[in-house]
């Protein structure tokens, strides 16, 4: 745990450090896309919406507008983890000098597992995380109880603040469409104050057949972004963010993409962890998510 902390501490350092160093720089678009816009025809498009941000970018110069300014220059990073190991939390929990409120400072946002806030009675997790103001989440999944999930709100969140709690979608395709439709009406009905979270690294994962290793197609995680979306749009709630096992490495452990032209043999985690989405798998999901939200403002794609 220890090592844990350190290594995160590290990370966390690092990416402060290339945002504080300019390297978030929004006028920056097309050297992070370069790559990726130049070596397939579908990327062009991609080429095109930098073009529009650089093209945005001079006119909000050309009406005086500072675009060195830290907003444009530079972005913040916060981390979450889930929330397994109390003695760990506890050692990294200190009450703030001036309003007197306590923080779990092993992250900024704690997650919390179905298993672990199903039962709100005889749950330690539930009441160390009901005593610190870190916002918090709750993953659910195709088992979860809309009952369960509306008295573990009004626990965690009696007050309903409306960024204190989120709730990751853990779920299939499949499952997103035929049980999240029922939860968030649930959740609407009772007036709460959730942000909804898709979590599409979920249920397409498979093993080689030396079961040692595994597999998953970039095309799963596109059809629960879309699940996600669909429902969303359907009941009128907002999507708020999504949740991905990704790497910066150029790593081939998901088949497909448009970059990617990885056969099954090859796409597999060589290390014992689920697959991630490489660095330009990654990139191109981004892209996708972004005309999604275009579509849901009704802008015209990228073209």
């Amino acid at each position: 745990m220890v090592e844990a902390y350190h290594q995160s501490s590290q990370t966390l350092n690092i990416l402060r450090a290339f945002s504080a160093g300019g390297f978030a720089d929004i006028s920056r678009l097309h050297s992070w896309n370069l790559d990726f816009a130049e070596e397939t025809e579908e990327g062009s498009r991609y080429r095109n919406f930098a073009a529009k941000v650089d093209e945005s970018l001079r006119f909000n110069r050309a009406i005086g507008i500072d675009t060195s300014a830290p907003v444009f220059e530079k972005t913040d990073f916060y981390i979450a983890h889930d929330c397994l190991c109390l003695p760990y939390e506890g050692a990294l929990t200190r009450q703030d000098s001036i309003t007197g409120n306590w923080y779990d400072c092993s992250a900024h946002l704690l997650v919390l597992d179905e298993p672990t806030y199903s039962d709100l009675g005889s749950s330690a997790h539930v009441e160390f995380v009901g005593g610190v103001h870190n916002p918090l989440a709750l993953r659910v999944t195709d088992r979860c109880d809309p009952k369960k999930i509306i008295a573990a709100i009004e626990e965690l969140n009696p007050v309903n603040d409306p960024s204190r709690l989120s709730i990751i979608v853990h779920m299939s395709p499949d499952a997103i469409r035929s049980k999240l439709p029922r939860l968030v009406r649930a959740v609407q009905r009772e007036s709460k104050n959730v942000l909804w979270i898709a979590d599409p690294s979920y249920g397409d994962a498979v093993e080689t057949e030396d079961g040692i290793f595994l597999s998953r197609d970039f095309e799963g995680i596109r059809s629960q972004l879309r699940a996600f979306f669909d429902v969303l749009d359907m009941t009128g709630a907002h999507p708020g963010g999504v949740s991905l096992d990704m790497t910066g490495e150029d790593v081939a452990e998901l088949k497909g993409g448009v970059l990617c032209d990885v056969d099954d043999e090859q796409a597999i985690s060589s290390d014992g962890c689920d697959p991630r989405l490489g660095g330009r798998q990654a990139l191109e999901l981004a892209f996708l998510i972004a005309e999604r939200m275009r579509l849901r403002q009704g802008l015209p794609l990228i073209e």
